[in-house]
């Protein structure tokens, strides 16, 4: 309304230079993340752990988009090699400002037969995973800060964004490993915001019917059928969840949040899927 607030304008493009790191950015909403942010204005670290022509590929669009992008590796189950991810893009980039924990496990197993192998992978890649990654980015984001600054001169907050999934809010059967990796990477989201104010915010996407399952296609009749049970009536694109990213790397005055991309799907009593 006019004359309420401040008056304070916000810069039509607040993303631009900044210099973001999307894990698993090689494919997937990890790949669409990558390239929303850089279409922003954003120069994109493109991290992967096995998929390196996939993450050569993201980073040579993000080049035609006309922003800078670097290809860096790491098995996120290694706190070591998270270390040297975060090593080198200190060295070869002059700040951090968004981190997108994007990359994730997606295993499936019976309640009786979860493998504790796969139990112990859900925690280390969805969970502590987010939390090292979130911890050295904040370290460089505060080291940094000075370079950027926010529409009323300010050091400029860094950002942060995990990506979430349905089944850290409803009860699907099949995926409990991964089903509770989710729920306390939510947690985190809410802990580490508090934990970092206010020189970083932390919020969460929560994306419902945006990809179909592995061996499941795009165009298939399924994927479309599961689309018509949310509220919208269809089922999204990655460019949907790309958007929700750039939104809350681009409000300053947002932390802590979830926001879901689903169509309306949570609020279906059990999500509307039963996982998938």
């Amino acid at each position: 309304m006019a004359g309420v607030g401040s008056g304070r304008q916000l810069p039509p493009m607040l993303l631009e230079d900044a210099v973001a790191l999307v894990t698993g950015a090689g494919h997937r909403l990890g790949r669409a993340i990558a390239l929303g942010l850089a279409r922003a204005g954003a120069d994109v670290v493109v991290h992967y752990g096995r998929s390196r022509e996939a993450a050569e590929g993201t980073a040579d669009d993000i080049r035609r988009l006309g922003r800078e992008a670097l290809t860096l590796p790491a098995d996120l189950r290694e706190p070591d090699e998270i270390a040297e991810l975060f090593r080198q893009t200190r060295d070869r980039l002059p700040r951090l400002d968004i981190l997108v924990n994007s990359a994730a496990t997606f295993a499936r197993a019976p309640f009786d037969e979860i493998p504790v192998d796969d139990w112990d992978a859900s925690l280390e890649v969805n969970v502590r995973a987010p939390f090292l990654c979130t911890r050295l980015a904040a370290r460089l984001m505060r080291d940094t800060a000075a370079d950027r600054v926010d529409a009323d001169g300010r050091p400029a907050a860094g950002s942060v964004v995990n990506i979430g999934d349905m089944s850290g809010i409803v009860a699907w059967r099949g995926y409990v490993q991964h089903g509770v990796s989710k729920a306390a990477l939510l947690h985190f989201t809410r802990l580490s915001a508090r934990e970092l104010a206010p020189g970083v915010r932390v919020n969460a996407v929560v994306p419902g019917p945006i990809l179909p399952p592995a061996g499941e296609e795009l165009s298939g009749e399924a994927w479309r059928r599961k689309g018509e049970r949310v509220p919208l009536g269809r089922v999204g694109d990655p460019s949907h969840v790309a958007a929700s990213v750039v939104y809350l790397c681009e409000n300053d005055y947002v932390t802590g949040d979830t926001l879901f991309v689903d169509g309306g799907e949570h609020l279906l009593a059990g999500g509307g899927r039963d996982g998938g």
